[in-house]
């Protein structure tokens, strides 16, 4: 076989998860896909896998091979069949380039049992076929032309999605919306280029090229759209990643009990000793399509007592971690003392102050204590009960606006999802920004063309029209083997 590494390897893997299922599959992809597969199975109908229709399942056993050669299947025939039977299975062949890979692809579906998924791994390996490295199939799908970059990073979304919106967003992605968006900017960019190098090159000629003020229009359309797309970039961060919300505050303010009421279960211990939370505890939830992860930290006060001290320091770093905090307020508390001198907490940007206990509070002092503390810190106030569950929804719903406009849609336009991507489009933004300036004040094409250049080439990266191995290498290293 060739150098591993290599197009020219067939590579084979596990490609569903570790665990006990109904169904396994195991994969084989490369040129020799149907040599590795033919020493591996033995279809009941005696059929070679050769002759097979592509795309069709056939039941086969699946046997372990001996140590012969690739394409050599007479040692195979010659032993007792009851003798190499791993497992029964069916068995796909699907030709290329109709496949996922555009390569030859054989699939075994077998029992999902660890050990029999194993075992028929290990005989496509001693049948020639290599183990595949983490994200080898879907690099493969990228490298052939399968996929670009973006709908390659788009798999890895699907297969992570935890909410609805953001396996919604994947699918577009997946279905090549970001790429095709990207390609129409490119494909302006790159022609405007060539109008400008061709004016540079054949200055001397009675040629009318494309003049200064259509390239200023359309430099500036080009430029608007790259700025509405960096502006969905929060928001497609947060549906595809989810947001990281800090319960903090004092203790015994109902910080544990607000997680256990958000969670609606009873996942923090919740007592009247002050204290009780020394650790950080965080558990996953999805609101109306959005994920969002709920962490509920130690009581912020003075103390000496060592373990509390570190729990105290992990919960500031939970916060300047967080998406939001929610800095609980004891209501019933606070009615009862001069709000004059009373100590307000340090409170970041992304802050909700929630005052909890208003069941223990008549109306009229809730409404004057929110509007002195929104006052006082210009942070939204929410008055709650964990008690008895007013507010929580007024809550949940004002953490979801803050990230996702209540009337967003995936169906909504191109949404960026990733931090390359953004990253990317703010180069390119950049580069069409000084396009434009050099334009407007003279200077000279050549230098215009150096800028354009730059714009195009960061557009290119995000699909994968130009790219390096390390970032190759970064993207796929975070799938899993088999996939």
């Amino acid at each position: 076989m060739p150098t591993v590494g290599t197009l020219e390897d067939t590579i084979c893997a596990i490609a569903t998860p570790a665990g006990e299922g109904g169904i396994g599959v195991v994969r084989i992809s490369g040129p020799h896909a149907v040599d590795v597969a033919s020493r591996v199975v033995r279809l009941r109908s005696k059929r070679s896998l050769h002759t097979l229709v592509s795309h069709k399942l056939h039941l086969a056993d699946i046997l372990f091979p001996p140590g012969s050669s690739i394409g050599d299947c007479s040692a195979l025939k010659s032993r007792p069949l009851t003798a190499q039977i791993i497992d029964e299975g069916l068995v796909v062949y699907m030709k290329a380039p109709r496949s996922f890979t555009a390569e030859d692809v054989v699939e075994i579906h077998c029992h999902g049992s660890g050990l029999v998924l194993q075992r028929v791994c290990d005989a496509c390996i001693t049948a020639g076929a290599r183990l595949a490295q983490a994200g080898e199939f879907t690099k493969r799908a990228f490298l052939n032309g399968r996929l670009d970059l973006s709908q390659a990073e788009a798999v890895l979304d699907t297969i992570r999605a935890k909410s609805e919106l953001g396996l919604k967003l994947a699918q577009r992605q997946l279905r090549g919306e970001l790429a095709q968006q990207v390609n129409r900017l490119r494909t302006g960019i790159v022609s405007l280029l060539a109008h400008l190098e061709a004016g540079i090159d054949f200055a001397d000629e009675d040629i009318a090229f494309l003049g200064r003020d259509e390239m200023i229009v359309s430099l500036q359309e080009t430029l608007d759209v790259v700025r509405r797309m960096l502006t969905t970039a929060e928001t497609g961060r947060v549906l595809r990643d989810g947001v990281r919300v800090v319960i903090a505050g004092e203790p015994n303010v109902g910080k544990s009990s607000l997680l256990n009421s958000l969670l609606r279960e009873n996942r923090a211990i919740v007592t009247d000793i002050p204290g009780t939370t020394r650790d950080i505890i965080e558990e996953s939830v999805v609101w109306h399509g959005l994920r969002v992860t709920l962490v509920d930290t130690a009581g912020l006060r003075d103390t000496s007592d060592l373990v509390e001290l570190e729990g105290i320091r992990r919960s500031k770093e939970a916060q300047d971690q967080a998406d939001i905090v929610l800095h609980v307020l004891d209501g019933a508390q606070l009615s009862r003392l001069e709000m004059e001198n009373f100590r307000f907490p340090s409170l970041g940007l992304q802050c909700f102050l929630l005052v909890n206990k208003i069941d223990l509070v008549d109306g009229a002092s809730v409404q004057s204590l929110s509007d002195l503390l929104c006052t006082r810190t210009g942070c939204k106030v929410f008055p709650i009960s964990v008690r008895t569950g007013e507010g929580l929804e007024t809550l949940k719903h004002a953490i979801r606006t803050q990230f996702v406009k209540p009337s967003f849609e995936p169906s909504d336009g191109v949404v960026v999802t990733h931090v390359r991507h953004r990253v990317a489009l703010e180069r390119a933004e950049a580069s069409l920004q000084e396009s434009l300036a050099s334009i407007e004040r003279g200077i000279e094409p050549e230098f215009v063309a150096v800028d354009l250049r730059g714009a195009a080439d960061a557009l290119g990266e995000i699909i994968g029209a130009i790219t390096c191995d390390e970032v190759l290498g970064r993207i796929f290293s975070e799938f899993c083997i088999g996939k």
